[in-house]
């Protein structure tokens, strides 16, 4: 699937402040204060999503390296088709549902709010390097591809895999 000379910049830049912008708009809508049960299995879900689009990151990265291309770009395809279902999944829950407070204490509460900051932070830069190595990808720029998944892969890692660290971290006090 090959996108001749396409300049993805404008529509990458438009995706990168649109996403964080709603997802951080979300945190200022007024919620229900109650418990809204056909919700509540989302924040697993979402975990589910991230666990596995780290699985399906991690099984690219090998078919790449054995050199099979055809296998790799499908599953980074599915990768990105998670982290959509993610960001649906997320963004349904915290437009309807208050946020979970951390009930833990001392160094733990440290632990976790430090895990959690730089998992928002490099989520939010994730956006565009996906979306900058899948348009270098398509557009058949494979050197340009190889040195930005470089970068890419270990952040979206990264963030799928405290993505569920995070879950497990706070799921006890929802």
């Amino acid at each position: 699937m090959k996108l001749k000379d396409k300049n993805f910049k404008g529509l990458i830049l438009a995706i990168s402040v649109v996403i964080p912008s709603l997802v951080a708009f979300l945190f200022f809508l007024p919620k229900s204060n109650e418990e809204i049960e056909g919700i509540m299995f989302l924040p697993k879900l979402n975990a589910i999503l991230n666990g596995s689009t780290s699985i399906i990151l991690i099984l690219a990265f090998i078919a790449i390296r054995k050199g099979n291309r055809k296998l790799h770009e499908r599953l980074i395809l599915t990768a990105l088709s998670l982290s959509v279902l993610f960001l649906l999944s997320y963004v349904c829950y915290h437009s309807l549902a208050e946020s979970t407070h951390f009930g833990g204490e001392g160094l733990i509460k440290t632990v976790y709010f430090s895990i959690l900051i730089s998992h928002i932070v490099l989520a939010v830069l994730i956006v565009p390097l996906v979306l900058i190595s899948l348009s270098r990808a398509l557009s058949e720029k494979f050197t340009a591809h190889k040195k930005i998944a470089r970068i890419t892969l270990p952040i979206w890692l990264y963030v799928g895999i405290t993505g569920v660290v995070v879950y497990l971290m706070i799921s006890p006090y929802y």
